[in-house]
């Protein structure tokens, strides 16, 4: 596209290309209050974005909806269950609601049911009334199953597991699951109904070959320490997967926690309260095929054995720059980007899209709505970190996240309103069609573009890893937008700094961009328009495809400031001799733009790049 050119100063310096670790060498005159709207109740429901100056996002339900009364209640009456004695090869029960076939133990009626002791290769089946709820109490017991489900559950109104307090519980399947039924048993808790887990005692699953639990309608867990070890999903809920509290140690062959219904769009969720969480999924860390909903609780996740784990760009026309491609001729005759060699795609372009044999990496994964309220994160993804097929909500909440893909990627809308957020390594940082900030504390590392709007969809949004990605993924039509009204951010990109197919509008907040001058690169990049109208910006970077902001409500100023090394001080002063903004970015550059409330325009400022100063006028 067309660039702006900028005024020059001849200031010529070698160029010094460093990594840039984040600014918090920025003196900055800013005011920015934002309120935050956080998560009282949880739902689905209705997103309301408004994409004015102060942007608030909610998201609410009725919570009784998600969690009953019972699903908490982790006490029981020992007089009056049915206590069942494991042995080895057998068991004893008194109750006539409990049938014994050598090591097969089953439940026919409702009630509680108190188990102990072991079982060598067996299995406790609940076939009750389909009205009947059950409680299974598991007392330190250890039951292996070779070829099916230690724990199955063909037919009840609901089953309840409960794990007594202060005990160690086991269940494992010793690598088969052979057919018993109709029903395709493949976990070592395996459900046709809605079960909750609860207690305060320890669930250790091991499941070479299937699943660790399942229910094939709703799984709720609202308490007890979960050590899960499977070759497929850990937790998995037709219907939804719902927990309130918990501690997780999760190591999957798939996704960590799944929920999908194929039948029914509006199920498949996932609705987490709180807890601790550590996942290492060969898979997604959290995939909901509709919504993801999380309000606090702390997130250990490595999905894909991690970023280290992404593919990886070469390049034949600029070093070590690891930017993207789109300026300087998009993509080659055969469907490859720009610049990168044939052997990425296998030698054969005409295999780029085939995707049949991929598998989904991502952190935390949903296909409609995702939206967190709160909680610590850390993730480190091969796929992106947060994804939605539609809408991502960040309304809260403290991230530490290393990604192979986008940091937080959303097909449609990327809100953020509040939080912490650290992205140390990324392909792109913030993308979507549309990205609304309007607050939290946003730092971010970018391989490509810090913050992205594109439209289309994100193929790798679909398929995993960067099957989507480098001319497959987001195309760059002009119908995107980036919106910023409040928060600061902190961005380092070896790509575009801001990068809007479509039009960018600053009205609030704190943004400072550090780019290189190496490549196909600019601090600001737009298809339509950049306005700015309130807030403090600083951007440093790269001449060559250089843009300014096409109209502004205050006064900017931006220089050619000729090459310039990395930890070079800029300094602008008003005609008193006041200091505006000082800052020192951490990589060479060449372009220097800035704009703020206390820069006036007509006003004649004087700026200062290391040892040479200049008067000028902002516009």
């Amino acid at each position: 596209m067309k660039k702006k050119s900028l005024p020059v100063i001849l200031l010529m310096l070698a160029i010094l290309l460093l990594g840039c670790s984040n600014q918090n060498n920025n003196s900055v005159s800013n005011d920015s209050n934002q309120s935050v709207i956080g998560m009282d109740e949880k739902s689905s429901g209705t997103v309301d974005e408004n994409n004015d100056d102060s942007p608030e996002v909610s998201v609410s339900v009725d919570i009784s909806e998600i969690f009953s009364a019972r699903d908490f209640e982790v006490g029981y009456d020992e007089s009056e269950s049915a206590i069942i004695q494991l042995n080895g090869d057998t068991a004893i029960c008194s109750s006539n609601a409990v049938q014994i076939s050598g090591s097969t133990i089953t439940i026919i009626d409702e009630g509680i049911y108190i188990l102990s002791g072991t079982l060598d290769n067996g299995m406790i089946i609940v076939n009750s009334e389909k009205t009947d709820k059950t409680q299974l109490v598991l007392n330190n017991v250890t039951i292996h199953s070779e070829t099916s489900a230690p724990i199955y559950i063909m037919q009840s109104d609901k089953v309840f597991i409960t794990m007594a307090a202060g005990t160690t519980n086991t269940l494992s399947n010793g690598g088969a699951f052979e057919a018993i039924d109709e029903n395709s048993i493949d976990a070592v808790i395996f459900s046709k109904e809605d079960i909750t887990l609860n207690g305060s005692g320890t669930l250790i699953v091991t499941s070479p070959v299937g699943h660790g639990i399942v229910s094939k309608d709703s799984l709720t867990i609202t308490s007890g320490s979960y050590d899960i070890n499977c070759a497929s999903h850990a937790l998995v809920g037709k219907d939804d997967v719902c927990i309130a509290n918990g501690d997780f140690t999760i190591v999957s062959g798939k996704d960590g926690i799944h929920a999908e219904n194929a039948d029914d769009a509006a199920a498949g969720f996932v609705y987490i309260l709180n807890g601790t969480y550590s996942i290492a999924a060969e898979g997604d860390g959290i995939s909901a095929a509709a919504y993801v909903q999380i309000g606090d609780g702390a997130f250990n996740i490595t999905s894909g054995g991690g970023s280290a784990n992404a593919l990886s760009k070469t390049s034949d026309s600029w070093g070590n720059f690891m930017g993207g491609g789109k300026h300087q001729g998009g993509k080659h005759p055969d469907g490859n980007p720009g610049g990168f060699h044939d052997d990425f795609y296998g030698g054969d372009s005409s295999n780029a899209n085939d995707t049949s044999d991929s598998t989904s990496i991502k952190g935390i994964k949903a296909t409609t709505t995702l939206t967190i309220d709160g909680g610590a994160f850390v993730i480190n993804s091969a796929d992106d970190a947060v994804h939605s097929n539609t809408d991502v909500i960040i309304n809260g909440g403290t991230f530490e996240i290393a990604s192979g893909d986008d940091a937080f990627h959303a097909d449609e809308t990327l809100t953020i309103t509040d939080g912490k957020i650290n992205i140390t390594e990324s392909y792109e940082g913030l993308e979507g069609l549309h990205v609304v900030v309007s607050g939290g504390d946003i730092t971010l590392v970018a391989n490509d573009d810090g913050l992205n709007a594109a439209g289309g969809t994100d193929a790798s949004g679909i398929t995993g890893g960067r099957d989507g990605m480098l001319g497959h993924g987001m195309s760059s039509s002009s119908d995107g937008s980036i919106v910023i009204s409040g928060g600061t951010i902190n961005v380092t990109a070896y790509g575009d700094g801001i990068d809007a197919n479509g039009t960018l509008d600053i009205t609030g907040g704190c943004t400072t961009v550090c780019g290189p001058t190496q490549g196909d690169t600019a601090t600001l990049d737009y298809d339509i328009r950049a306005t700015i109208s309130g807030g403090t910006f600083i951007g440093t970077g790269a001449l060559g495809m250089a843009q300014t902001f096409s109209d502004s409500e205050q006064g900017v100023i931006a220089l050619n400031v000729g090459n310039q090394s990395a930890n070079t001080e800029i300094k602008l002063t008003d005609s008193d001799g006041n200091t505006v903004i000082t800052h020192v970015p951490d990589l060479s550059f060449g372009v220097v733009i800035l704009s703020s409330p206390d820069i006036i325009k007509g006003e004649t400022y004087t700026i200062t790049v290391g040892s040479t100063s200049g008067e000028f006028t902002a516009n």
